[in-house]
């Protein structure tokens, strides 16, 4: 399923916000277990901006979603691996 690109727009900030602050939790999460450095998170900042810009269907958006399934830890997290978690998972983004 394509996204329109009237909406592309919208989806990519909403979805590049989560996943940014959900990589911030998990960065600050891991930083007794090991010292990472300003060049770790500009990789991984760098890396996951480029994927969400490449997203232009649900699909992209579902292997992104499943590229960073560690970033995903609540129960209702759980559910956005399925095609239509998915899209369950943006519509919330969006509201």
């Amino acid at each position: 399923m394509k996204i329109a690109i009237e909406n592309k727009q919208r989806i990519h900030d909403v979805l590049l916000s989560d996943l940014q602050r959900r990589l911030f939790k998990q960065f600050n999460a891991r930083t007794d277990m090991f010292n990472p450095s300003d060049e770790d998170w500009d990789v991984q900042q760098t890396l996951l901006v480029d994927e969400v810009l490449h997203c232009d269907s649900l699909n992209a958006v579902n292997a992104l979603v499943l590229n960073n399934q560690d970033l995903f830890d609540a129960y209702d997290d759980i559910n956005v691996f399925t095609l239509e978690g998915t899209m369950n998972y943006i519509f919330k983004l969006l509201r």
